[in-house]
């Protein structure tokens, strides 16, 4: 029964909720309103790391070692963050697709499952990170003790907030799903302000320097994820079922579990990459480290902000392929990547033109050689920026459409290939310029493979079926 203040969408029940059918309307104005807020959340996120970073570096005690503990905690944070990631990712995916098919049984049951399920899986997590935390730190050949002390303190403070991270990157996730993105990235806005605050407050007033950044960071986590889940109870209120959705589903969590582990892998393998990388840049000098985490950390966010818009577009193109929307998927892959190429190219000229400013906002205190380190690399990595690009998109369709194995290949590509030419090219006598040149050979050759899985996609070989969404009544009398 419809009642006054309520819209039905083929089964979807709506009471004043942003939630968006995106096989709808406009292609390329539905992703650019969809993937605009997403893009500001992954900038906002990054945020987090960034001002920790400038703030620690420009005003800590000793400026260039706590950016450099910073930076080697993320090589294990970001590991981590790789679990909270593929939450994110693999739910929004299997959400938007029973969302696109206008059923809201399996939409209100995969959140069911996904919170327990994952929430479980946050509690190994947290359990292995704090056991296995020291051992990583030596394992990257920190020479300093006194950066070795500082990285584990931020690294075991951020492993406490895991239990938020998980929570938000799991209710952006959902709320992205269902079409509204722009609550989540409002709320991350919030949190990010609170953040720079905190840093302020905690570094520069308290002196706690590298503790004073985890701690701000932890705080603000905590805030935009209270925020996010009081958005997200609301909004599933209004996804009305006539059954009552199952607590814990097997065949959901199945699902959630064979989308999840490509991204977790992914993100996790890059990650791992990355670590080793790192170890074989500290090998070099400590000048050297702290150079690459300023150049890394400033293409890092680059990469992010497509990343992010990219899940955008494959929960759009989940959503279509579940309607039967073909030639939407092939127009959403056109109109993302034209806007994300954009995005690429700015970032493109920032690190071309002025490499040694953008270094010089995290910390004023850089000795020469790691000033000439980070320049190095931003001249040399960023003119790939639109190369990883069109991977990035060409990865989101083949995701969206459930080629899962596509996704995994061209990633490890990236990687293997990446990590393997570091040692190569540092060890036949390029130094630090083999570590750039690593990072353009792996985004190439990946770039190629990801078009290729994108080329022979089944579905978008098929011409628009029509109306064959299935409605929540034709899979219960099925």
């Amino acid at each position: 029964m419809q009642t006054a203040g309520e819209t039905h969408i083929i089964g979807v029940v709506m009471k004043g909720q942003k939630t968006v059918d995106l096989t709808k309307g406009s292609v390329w104005k539905t992703l650019l309103l969809y993937s605009l807020p997403l893009l500001g959340s992954a900038m906002v996120q990054q945020a987090y790391s960034l001002v920790d970073l400038l703030v620690v570096g420009n005003f800590a005690a000793d400026g260039q070692r706590s950016l450099t503990a910073v930076g080697e905690a993320s090589t294990m944070v970001n590991i981590l963050l790789a679990f909270a990631l593929g939450c994110n990712g693999g739910c929004s995916v299997i959400i938007a697709k029973y969302f696109g098919a206008k059923n809201n049984l399996k939409v209100r049951e995969t959140v069911n499952t996904a919170l327990i399920s994952f929430a479980a899986l946050c509690a190994v997590v947290m359990a292995v990170g704090f056991g296995v935390a020291k051992a990583s730190m030596y394992l990257l050949d920190i020479s300093d003790p006194a950066i070795m002390a500082d990285s584990l303190t931020y690294l075991y403070i951020y492993l406490g907030s895991l239990p938020f991270v998980f929570l938000y990157n799991l209710g952006c996730g959902i709320c992205s799903a269902l079409g509204d993105s722009k609550r989540p990235f409002l709320f991350l806005v919030f949190s990010s302000v609170l953040n720079v605050g905190l840093d302020f407050l905690f570094v520069c007033a308290f002196h706690w320097d590298v503790a004073g950044a985890a701690w701000a960071t932890f705080i603000s986590q905590a805030a935009a994820t209270v925020l996010t889940v009081v958005v997200l109870i609301k909004k599933l209120k209004a996804v009305k079922s006539e059954q009552k959705p199952a607590l814990f589903n097997k065949g959901i969590c199945k699902e959630l579990t064979v989308t999840s582990i490509p991204i977790i892998l992914q993100n996790s393998f890059v990650s791992v990459g990355n670590f080793f990388i790192v170890k074989r840049i500290n090998l070099i000098s400590t000048d050297a480290a702290a150079g690459f985490t300023t150049g890394f950390k400033l293409v890092q966010i680059a990469n992010v902000g497509v990343g992010t818009m990219t899940n955008g577009l494959a929960n759009f193109c989940s959503q279509n392929k579940a309607a039967g929307e073909y030639g939407r998927i092939k127009q959403g892959y056109l109109a993302l990547l034209t806007y994300a190429m954009c995005t690429s190219l700015f970032f493109l000229v920032l690190c071309e033109c002025i490499p040694a400013q953008l270094t010089k906002l995290f910390s004023l205190n850089l000795t020469d050689e790691a000033l000439g380190y980070s320049v190095k690399f931003l001249q040399i990595v960023a003119a790939f920026l639109p190369t990883v690009c069109v991977k990035i998109v060409s990865d989101g369709v083949v995701r969206g459409c459930g080629g899962n194995l596509g996704f995994a290949v061209s990633t490890f590509t990236d990687l293997i290939l990446r990590v393997a030419f570091v040692y190569l090219l540092v060890g036949v006598g390029l130094g630090f310029a083999g570590v750039c040149w690593a990072w353009a050979i792996g985004w190439s050759v990946s770039m190629f493979i990801a078009i290729g899985f994108y080329l022979f996609i089944p579905c978008l070989r098929k011409k628009k079926q029509g109306n064959t969404a299935t409605t929540e009544t034709d899979v219960q009398n099925s």
